[in-house]
């Protein structure tokens, strides 16, 4: 398994809740999260997605500890169970 079947999972779990994945493309910031997460009952989940037993660079955990200190929810996501969870 590698990133990119997280990925799909994640994908297919939030449209099967009737929510929305964006993938995510950022101009000049180097380090910000892969997806954006919305739910109808929940706000906006920014998700990091790794391959199994991967954890964010020191660049990414710099760049979403600035968008944690701005109130937005960040999560960082190895494997299907931590979609489960997520989701759950």
């Amino acid at each position: 398994m590698d990133e990119r079947d997280i990925e799909r999972h994640l994908s297919q779990r939030v449209k099967a809740l009737g929510g929305e994945c964006r993938k995510v493309s950022w101009l000049g910031r180097h380090g910000a999260p892969d997806r954006l997460v919305m739910l109808p009952t929940q706000s906006a989940i920014w998700v990091e997605l790794k391959a199994p037993g991967q954890k964010a660079k020191p660049h990414q955990q710099r760049e979403h500890e600035r968008m944690r200190a701005m109130g937005q929810r960040v999560v960082v996501i190895d494997s299907i169970e931590g979609v489960e969870a997520l989701l759950a």
